[in-house]
């Protein structure tokens, strides 16, 4: 999370300047003040509900209104962090305390599957595992809504992210894993979706088929390849024991305090295999990534046992989020923010690559079989 100290917002008195809202008056009595929408945006407001717009066009005055819904006083200053999925601000209190709100992606999460969530959180941090919980703004719950939008208030922490570890390092790793999977199994939940072939292959690639983004002589390869990746990890998906998991544990959301790690973004969590937590840190079938899942694992088996079989899943496991990651693109493609982020989505060279890439992991299925 960024550290840097907020500018002061230049608009915090004087009302919104985003047309999309309705409810805080504006002194031109018309759109934003010198600016225009560009036409991508126009487009999106016109398509999308009442909340998705105000999503679109969120203001300083409504992210601030929304920290003080229960009492909590702010001094004005805030920061939009860079995220896609959700929108995310970071907000200074008077008490000199910063939280971080964000605001959930309308028609992505129910109330009831971001409350998991929120318990999951709970759960962890009453059990001592290095997580942030959300807060109660001082409404008496850590969900709440504006606009139709559902958003939440963390606390900030800081720290800082780590692509290459040491041995000790990824068996602490591991430790704080194992912990938060021992509090994930002790019970489950009910609306948090499942990691299954369904959800993070056939679906995704049903839209970048029917969204025509895969280039028109490569479409066929790429849907016979994924399709075939699919059949061959059904079974054992659902075979392995799922439970409550991180859902997203990249090195990007592990952060390093002088305590050591702490464990961030559980927007994805799900219901899943605990492997699905390990692979991201360790990926690839090589001599140097098996090395950094012993080092995890070491860590790991000291807190709860680790079903070692399901490390045949570590492959599939990636091909899934290959596909489900383009799917997600595809989803979002005519959100503003998303064709800049992501400029050689639609090039052929892109689509070549992950085809590439699911070809050595259906090679590397055929090798596991063999051995």
């Amino acid at each position: 999370m960024d550290s840097r100290r907020a500018p002061a917002w230049p608009g915090r008195k004087r009302g919104s300047s985003h047309a999309a809202d309705r409810r805080v008056p504006r002194p031109d009595g018309g759109g934003a003040r010198g600016r225009r929408r560009s036409p991508r945006l126009r487009t999106v407001l016109a398509s999308v509900s009442a909340p998705g717009q105000t999503f679109f066009a969120l203001t300083p005055d409504r992210v601030l209104q929304a920290v003080e819904v229960g009492g909590l006083r702010s001094t004005g200053r805030c920061l939009p962090l860079r995220a896609f999925e959700n929108r995310v601000y970071e907000v200074e209190l008077e008490d000199e305390q910063r939280v971080v709100v964000k605001f959930y992606r309308p028609g992505r999460w129910s109330r009831a599957t971001i409350d998991d969530e929120h318990r999951f959180l709970l759960d962890l941090v009453a059990a001592e595992v290095p997580a942030v919980a959300p807060m109660d703004l001082g409404t008496g719950a850590t969900l709440n809504e504006i606009d139709g939008i559902l958003y939440a208030a963390f606390p900030k922490v800081r720290g800082r992210t780590l692509d290459e570890l040491d041995a000790e390092n990824r068996r602490r790793i591991g430790r704080t894993i194992g912990r938060m999977h021992a509090v994930g199994a002790a019970r489950p939940s009910a609306h948090r979706p499942r990691v299954t072939v369904e959800r993070y292959i056939r679906e995704p690639l049903d839209v970048l088929l029917s969204g025509d983004f895969i280039p028109g002589s490569l479409a066929p390869r790429y849907r016979d390849i994924v399709l075939s990746i699919a059949e061959r990890v059904a079974e054992p998906l659902a075979a392995a024991r799922a439970q409550r998991i991180h859902g997203d544990l990249h090195w990007g959301n592990i952060l390093w305090a002088k305590d050591g790690p702490i464990l961030v973004d559980f927007d994805d969590c799900a219901m899943g295999p605990p492997v699905q937590d390990l692979w991201l840190l360790a990926r690839g079938d090589g001599e140097e990534a098996r090395k950094m899942r012993e080092d995890l694992l070491e860590g790991y088996e000291l807190f709860r046992e680790f079903d070692r079989s399901t490390l045949a899943l570590c492959e599939p496991l990636r091909a899934m989020r290959i596909v489900y990651m383009s799917g997600w693109i595809a989803r979002r493609w005519e959100d503003p923010s998303f064709p800049p982020a992501f400029p050689n989505f639609r090039d052929t060279r892109y689509w070549m690559h992950e085809y590439e890439a699911l070809i050595g992991i259906a090679e590397s299925l055929d090798h596991q079989r063999l051995r």
